[in-house]
């Protein structure tokens, strides 16, 4: 049985955490391009792949504040709870940023790209997702940026 320092992981740096969202950010725009309008389900990999980026840039930002990586690994894909730590602990995001990812996490969209394709109708604007995540990426590394330079 492996020990609990050997989670996958575990040892990732902040510098990589960020550079991984910043992947998932560039996956998900290169895929909306490949998307169909109004075509709900095409649209569903640019959807989860912008959701992890998000996950992960919060994650890079948190571990960078200081945050234990079991215990972020604990919050799993819960937005709610990791955009508020991460805005506890000195990330500033638009409002209305801050309300999609809290509406993200309670309509369970993360749930609904991956396994539900009949409930896509019922998610939100792709364009407030992807401002959600430019929003997300610029604070991150303004933030990231300014740590380093200290």
């Amino acid at each position: 049985m492996s020990e609990p320092s050997d989670y996958p992981g575990a040892a990732a740096s902040v510098e990589q955490l960020y550079r991984l969202a910043d992947c998932y950010a560039e996956a998900a725009h290169r895929v909306m391009d490949m998307s169909r309008k109004g075509d709900h389900l095409s649209r569903a990999p640019f959807r989860l792949n912008a959701i992890h980026a998000i996950e992960l840039y919060l994650s890079a930002f948190l571990l960078a504040a200081g945050a234990n990586p079991a215990c972020l690994r604990g919050l799993q894909h819960d937005l709610t709870r990791r955009s508020q730590m991460a805005l506890d602990s000195g990330l500033v995001l638009r409002k209305a940023t801050s309300a999609h990812l809290r509406n993200l996490c309670a309509s369970r969209e993360y749930l609904i790209v991956r396994y539900a394709p009949e409930q896509l109708e019922t998610v939100c604007e792709v364009t407030r997702l992807s401002a959600s995540l430019r929003d997300v990426a610029r604070q991150v590394s303004t933030c990231l940026a300014n740590r380093q330079a200290t």
